[in-house]
């Protein structure tokens, strides 16, 4: 007998119909002996629809009154399936963030969880209940119902998970598990049986929508086993785990990932001092913009050229900001740029073989894609090129690495 924390998403449990489905895959791992917990987002489009329904009376909602506000929406659906899985003679009972005392920080509408008292679920579990958590919600030291931000329901599994010591937590979605890449870009691309938290973490954070980084960096943290399956599809998923295996068959690559939300902005002419990075980066950092990859050029007139990218939700204000301290800097121009994307090779293998940098430049420089920026670590490559070529470059490399599915057994 295990004890499996399971989390479904909005799109999961996004009508009374697929509440239903729910109820009979746990229905069905219950009555297979395990004890269960899931964990639960609101329906699908009804947190859109608070928080419309919040700004149709301030255009800036009081941080606080909104959490109270949005946090309504997982009430229901954890009520829903409690009453589908007791219609089908499965003992549950339904518990919100506070009910379960999952205790956050104080900051509204992005709180962080401290702690979280096991000890009801634990009591529920004894008694033979199915416990049913509402997701994305907490509740601080001070009572003050609070939320965790977008994506943070699958946070508030892994923490459960851990707290419990559960043997596995799962996060069902619309995918069957992590893809060497997005197969809607690759026909092509595969299912990873296994990724490691490292290489899973460097995907989420570089652009893979799979899983919430916050959740893998939890899970890697506090070694709780994760595994990422398909709602209503049966299959084996991804198993995302500590674990870093060598195998002759094993990859050096395990995925592409990519992000379209870059935008590249350059202070050209800045004196070359000491200094000069902190000087542009510093008022960045200020009007709470963060950088992403960065590059310093040093020119023969004791000048440099200084060249970062952002989010692309934050170039205007990172533009403004940066033509004020080129303005006080004496700096020769300010250029940016929108139409980049950033495209990243990602594997625990990298470690252990060489030449895999030049195997990917050599790849994109086949396809006669230039490359603008480079920025690597341990297990990652990644540049910045035209957006155009986006497309073309991740197919490119995924052909390079042999990440490519064998005919006949491509994603659908």
């Amino acid at each position: 007998m295990a004890l499996i924390v399971q989390k479904f998403g909005g799109t999961s449990v996004g009508t009374v119909e697929r509440i239903e489905q729910v109820a009979e895959k746990v229905k069905r791992f219950r009555e297979g002996g395990d004890d269960i917990v899931v964990v639960v987002s609101a329906m699908s489009g009804e947190t859109n629809r608070l928080i419309d329904l919040a700004k149709q009376i301030s255009e800036q909602p009081v941080p606080r009154e909104l959490d109270v506000m949005v946090s309504t929406g997982e009430q229901v659906t954890i009520a829903l399936l409690a009453m589908a899985l007791i219609k089908r003679g499965v003992p549950a009972v339904s518990y919100t963030g506070n009910q379960v005392r999952i205790v956050t920080d104080s900051a509204h509408t992005k709180a962080r969880i401290l702690q979280i008292d096991a000890q009801r679920i634990q009591q529920d579990i004894k008694a033979g209940r199915v416990v049913v958590v509402a997701g994305f919600q907490g509740v601080d030291e001070k009572g003050n119902i609070t939320t965790l931000g977008r994506g943070g329901s699958d946070t508030t599994g892994v923490a459960l998970a851990a707290a419990l010591k559960a043997d596995e937590c799962q996060i069902y979605t619309d995918v069957d598990g992590v893809y060497t890449t997005d197969p809607r870009v690759v026909a092509k691309a595969q299912r990873l049986d296994k990724i490691t938290f490292e290489e899973m973490l460097e995907m989420a954070s570089l652009g893979s929508k799979v899983l919430q980084i916050r959740a893998v960096e939890f899970a890697g943290k506090y070694s709780v086993p994760l595994r990422v399956l398909h709602s209503f599809q049966e299959g084996p998923g991804t198993l995302i785990t500590l674990d870093e295996e060598e195998s002759m068959e094993q990859p050096i690559i395990s995925g592409i990932a990519f992000n379209r939300d870059e935008a590249k902005l350059t202070i050209r002419g800045v004196p070359d001092t000491p200094g000069v990075a902190f000087k542009i980066l510093g008022p960045i950092s200020a009007a709470n913009v963060e950088v992403d990859m960065i590059v310093q050029n040093v020119a023969h007139d004791n000048t440099t050229d200084f060249t970062f990218t952002v989010h692309r939700n934050d170039y205007n204000n990172a533009l403004q900001v940066l033509q004020g301290i080129a303005s006080e800097m004496g700096a020769r121009e300010v250029i940016g740029d929108t139409d980049i994307a950033k495209v990243s090779i990602v594997g625990v293998g990298m470690r252990s073989h060489a030449g895999v940098a030049s195997r990917m430049f050599e790849a994109l420089a086949k396809e006669n894609i230039n490359i603008q920026m480079i920025s690597t670590s341990e297990i990652k490559v990644s540049v910045v090129i035209e957006e155009k070529y986006l497309e073309l470059a991740v197919r490119a490399l995924h052909t390079a690495f042999e990440l490519d599915a064998p005919a006949g057994n491509t994603a659908e």
